[in-house]
């Protein structure tokens, strides 16, 4: 008897948090199928009925951060939806840049946390991770939307919050992972701010 569609929803869902959890930590090279699946409880056979190829698992995983970041996991849990668009591009940006996401690895989006394996990756994944730029693009677009360079001020705070991120990743020294993050903070609320220049 076949399992109803809730259940290989389910079943879906959990095997790609498994594998952004994994992919997050060690990278795309470096974890197997067998491994995802691991994680997700299951075995190895259940993949193909899920997925046709480790790329179009990686292009979910990816994908899947829009609902499951911790924007998304704070929106979802606010009493009252916060509709300002300058407020959500502001919470937005002090949270990426935050302590609390750098210290959790499985919280790490993967515009910072998964740059190089996507650039070797195959096209499906690629598109999942442009289609992840747009959408924060498009927070700070929304916060911009009366400014004619509203599209450039929106895409270089997105350079801004995932360099720093990326920044601070390769670092050990805790005070330059702290500074670098708090200038791409500040630079990003400036862009924000400022005044349209034309």
């Amino acid at each position: 008897m076949p399992y109803p569609a809730e259940h290989k929803a389910r079943t879906r869902e959990r095997i790609v948090e498994s594998a952004r959890r994994l992919f997050n930590r060690h990278g795309f090279e470096q974890v197997s199928i067998d491994q995802i699946m691991a994680g997700a409880g299951l075995t190895r056979g259940g993949f193909y009925h899920h997925f046709e190829s480790k790329d179009e698992l990686y292009a979910a995983a990816v994908a899947s951060f829009t609902h499951c970041s911790p924007f998304a996991v704070k929106m979802a849990q606010s009493r009252r939806p916060i509709t300002d668009p300058q407020r959500l591009a502001r919470m937005l940006i002090d949270l990426y840049l935050s302590d609390e996401v750098l210290d959790d690895i499985t919280l790490h989006c993967p515009l910072y946390a998964l740059p190089a394996d996507v650039a070797r990756a195959g096209l499906t994944p690629q598109h999942a991770y442009t289609d992840l730029i747009r959408r924060l693009s498009d927070v700070f677009r929304s916060a911009l939307a009366d400014r004619q360079d509203a599209t450039q001020r929106a895409q270089a705070i997105v350079s801004l919050c995932v360099g720093g991120m990326v920044l601070a990743r390769t670092t050990h020294d805790a005070a330059l992972r702290r500074s670098l993050r708090i200038a791409a903070r500040r630079q990003a609320l400036a862009l924000l701010d400022a005044e349209s220049a034309g």
